[in-house]
C-alpha cells in the first residue's frame, strides 16, 4: 500500500507565500486523494508494492489513464512539495554553469519559466529538465511528466488552479513569481542534476 509522504517542511513552512489552509487542501486532501484512488486501482495486482516509476511507466505502456494519472500526480506532487523551500536558495557549482549556459543566468532562467508557466492553457506543470544537451524549460498538461518522456526533472511549479486559487485567486503570475523569487529550493535542483 502507497502511503503520502511526509511534507519536508512544517505546514505553515512556506507563509505568508502559501498559506497553511492552501497546503492542507493541497496535500491534505488532493495529494492523499491520488494516494487513496492508487491504492484502490493497485489492490492486489501485478503492480502492488512497485514504485511509482515502475507503475508509472507500466500504466503508459498500457495506455490506463487513469492509473498513470493518480499514480503521476502524487510523484508530480512529491517533486513539487521538494521543489520548494521555506529557506530560499540559489543556484551553485555545476548547475550555475549550466543555467548560464542555457538561459544566461539566473534572471534569463526566470524569464522563460515564467513565460512557460504563466503561458501554460488549463491545469498542469512547469519543468526544468536536464537533456544530454543541456537544461530546458518546458510544461506538461493534466498530470504529465519529464519521466514518461526519458527526461530527467531538476524542480518543478504546480500550475493547476488549486496549487495558488486559496492564496492568488487567478493571479497565476503572481504565484508564478513568488515561487520564483521566494520558494524555489535550488538546491533540490542541483541534488536532481548530481543523479
Amino acid at each position: 500500500m502507497y502511503e503520502l509522504p511526509s511534507l519536508p517542511y512544517a505546514p505553515d513552512a512556506l507563509a505568508p507565500h502559501i498559506s497553511e489552509k492552501t497546503i492542507s487542501f493541497h496535500y491534505g486532501k488532493h495529494h492523499q486523494g491520488y494516494v487513496d484512488k492508487l491504492n484502490a486501482a493497485i489492490g492486489d495486482g501485478d503492480l502492488k508494492g512497485k514504485s511509482l516509476e515502475d507503475i508509472i511507466l507500466a500504466a503508459k505502456e498500457r495506455s490506463d489513464a487513469g492509473l498513470f494519472n493518480n499514480a503521476a500526480q502524487i510523484w508530480n506532487h512529491n517533486f513539487f512539495w521538494n521543489s520548494m523551500s521555506p529557506e530560499a536558495t540559489s543556484p551553485s557549482g555545476a548547475l550555475a554553469s549550466a543555467i548560464d549556459d542555457a538561459f544566461g543566468g539566473v534572471e534569463g532562467f526566470n524569464e522563460k519559466f515564467t513565460a512557460v508557466a504563466t503561458g501554460h492553457f488549463g491545469s498542469g506543470w512547469a519543468w526544468l529538465v536536464a537533456r544530454k544537451d543541456g537544461l530546458e524549460i518546458k510544461s506538461t498538461s493534466d498530470a504529465d511528466l519529464p519521466l514518461a518522456h526519458g527526461e530527467r526533472a531538476l524542480l518543478c511549479c504546480d500550475v493547476w488552479e488549486h496549487a495558488y486559487y486559496l492564496d492568488y485567486q487567478n493571479a497565476r503570475p503572481a504565484f508564478v513569481g513568488v515561487f520564483l523569487k521566494e520558494l524555489i529550493n535550488w538546491d533540490f535542483a542541483a541534488e536532481n542534476m548530481a543523479k
